[in-house]
């Protein structure tokens, strides 16, 4: 299926907009070519011809008898006021005509408006609701200025697609049927020598319609590379400048920034080929017409010159939809490129979910067990084979070196990833059978990088319990050690943090991390090395708040520095994806193992 039909889907709730919008185009139609058919009559009168001798007594036709009933107007105002008069009526109507016209159009556009943002506005809804579904192993191999691209050019160029669309499906068609009619009904050989060069015209632009598609894919991925370096560049500022990497990153932003450039100017060309293409091939298709329409009034005496002239302005009349059908059909082409890239993500499958019939679970009651757990990242295996219990209200602690496998186990309990291996199960039951949600509430995750948003104090603390009180948010606070800083901000807690907490320093950040996880009060607690990054005085302070928020919890502790987990009922020591020790912190110090070993180079005894 074309994916850019697809957008039908987001067209139904806008389909009274749509309804409103054929009706007003078609009543601008119809008033266009009323006002254009007054020319006739205003020629004639001009021409000094009767108007009652234009009256056709043999016709039964609803259009000749409104011709008829007109021209025994226009004769009436003719014989009462002369031809100036008759003038005066004719130009009358053509200026309640266009006014009709101009009147159907503004309020076509107007019940457009809506559609056309509202369309925009729900598909990236959808593509963020999406984004927000898919597992976190999505995103390892996609560039997030990709996917920023895609969500303001590509929709961009929907938005300008499915509005060109609706305009040129509901409008343009009816403005060319109702002239071919009119031209049929004026001079039937005429219109059908213009019938057989039509196809001509057509098959040129399509040709050049379909070569635009592929480049304005290929348009919108770079432009996903150029966000991309961008954002990295943002991310990046300061370790770019400590290396004077400005000149490395400088160079590589443009390069991809002119193969940008290259690229947009290629599509440009193309779609700009689009006027001057359908105007050129017009203008010839209008001298044929013209040496064609010429011939026949020499020739006969019922097609007359004003005829012939009315002809030509009903027939130039045409070609304004149908350069509009040409330049709508290079924005279909690009809006098709578009859209494939944002149904791409739409569509993706998103392995991480519920099942048909998921438990729901309330409350966490016994222990947390892996069971023979093997992972792989690719190829590269990460865990294998593990068994362990975490069992309710005890602390249990990974430790070991960088890669051993540490962070999988804890990404694997909340399902941030999923199993290939094994299980894992929480009160005996498999959590790929418990519903989402509910796993996820179960747990408080504080990582080593503290992850805030832009916004205040208040609205970051309660990202979990958004409907939680001041007196609460407060209180977590407290128990973070994070409610005197709070009071010395500017706002207090109606602080705008900035961009990332940007505002903070690493300390406060991490102590606000932890206030959103006493303020969700989670049975289980995961602690992903979260004083690693910190100073001495930070470290005592959040320290200090991780033993507040972990009593009467069930926590699992990835550990860096030793000195923060020697209370820990259970540690394992990890190495290449095994469990190579086991046992309470005095335990495996008489072992003399790998975890006495780690000690002695910390300088802990």
């Amino acid at each position: 299926m074309n994916p850019f039909w697809r957008i039908r889907e987001f067209l139904k709730p806008y389909t009274s907009n749509l309804v409103l919008n054929v009706v007003f185009n078609l009543f601008g139609v119809l008033f266009s070519l009323f006002s254009i058919g007054l020319i006739v009559p205003a020629l004639e009168i001009i021409l000094g011809k009767d108007p009652s001798a234009m009256i056709d007594h043999s016709a039964n036709g609803i259009v000749d008898s409104l011709k008829n009933s007109f021209y025994e107007t226009m004769g009436s105002f003719t014989i009462e006021y002369g031809q100036s008069g008759a003038l005066v009526f004719v130009s009358a109507w053509v200026i309640i005509a266009f006014f009709l016209k101009n009147f159907s159009k503004y309020f076509a556009l107007y019940f457009v408006a809506p559609l056309r943002n509202g369309v925009v506005r729900d598909i990236r809804v959808a593509m963020h609701d999406k984004i927000l579904a898919l597992p976190i192993a999505y995103f390892s191999e996609k560039r997030k200025g990709d996917i920023v691209s895609r969500m303001t050019g590509d929709l961009k160029e929907i938005e300008w697609s499915v509005t060109m669309v609706i305009e040129v499906i509901f409008r343009e068609p009816i403005m060319i049927i109702g002239s071919l009619a009119i031209l049929f009904y004026m001079s039937t050989p005429l219109t059908l020598f213009v019938l057989i060069l039509l196809p001509v015209v057509s098959f040129v632009v399509t040709a050049i319609g379909k070569s635009l598609k592929k480049s304005s894919g290929l348009a919108q991925e770079r432009m996903g590379q150029v966000l991309s370096s961008a954002e990295e560049t943002l991310g990046g500022l300061k370790i770019l400048k400590a290396f004077n990497a400005e000149i490395v990153k400088s160079r590589k932003f443009k390069e991809e920034n002119d193969s940008h450039f290259k690229l947009m100017n290629r599509v440009l060309r193309r779609n700009d080929l689009a006027s001057p293409v359908s105007e050129t091939l017009g203008t010839w298709v209008m001298a044929l017409v013209i040496w064609f329409g010429g011939n026949q009034v020499l020739r006969s005496d019922s097609f007359g010159v004003e005829q012939f002239i009315g002809y030509i302005i009903f027939f130039y009349q045409m070609i304004g939809p149908a350069k509009a059908l040409s330049k709508a059909s290079y924005h279909l082409q690009r809006g098709k490129a578009s859209a494939q890239r944002i149904f791409e993500i739409i569509d993706e499958p998103n392995p991480i979910g519920d099942n048909s019939n998921p438990i729901s679970i309330a409350e966490f009651k016994e222990s947390v067990q892996f069971n023979n757990v093997s992972f792989a990242y690719g190829e590269k295996e990460i865990l294998k084979g593990l068994n362990f219990e975490l069992k309710r209200g005890e602390t249990l602690a990974l430790v070991g070196q960088s890669g051993s496998g540490k962070t999988t186990i804890a990404n694997l309990l909340p399902r941030f990833y999923d199993l290939e291996k094994g299980s894992i199960q929480v009160d005996g039951h498999n959590i790929k059978d418990l519903k989402l949600r509910d796993l996820r509430s179960l747990m408080g995750i504080v990582s080593q990088e503290s992850i805030l948003f832009h916004g205040t104090v208040c609205e970051n603390i309660a990202l979990g319990k958004p409907s939680s009180s001041l007196e609460e948010i407060i209180e977590a606070a407290k128990v973070a050690n994070a409610h005197d800083f709070i009071l010395g901000l500017e706002k207090g807690y109606e602080t705008n943090i900035g961009d990332a907490g940007g505002k903070l320093s690493g300390g406060q950040r991490q102590r606000l991390a932890i206030a959103r996880a006493v303020l969700a009060n989670p049975p289980i607690l995961i602690l992903d090395e979260a004083t690693s990054a910190l100073d001495t005085e930070s470290e005592q302070l959040v320290q200090q708040a991780l033993t507040n928020l972990m009593k009467n919890r069930t926590s699992l502790v990835i550990a860096h520095r030793l000195t923060t987990i020697q209370h820990a009922d259970q540690i394992l020591v990890m190495e290449n994806g095994h469990i190579v020790e086991r046992g309470s912190h005095n335990a495996l110090l008489e072992a003399d193992g790998v975890y006495a070993k780690l000690c002695q180079m910390q300088s802990f005894t």
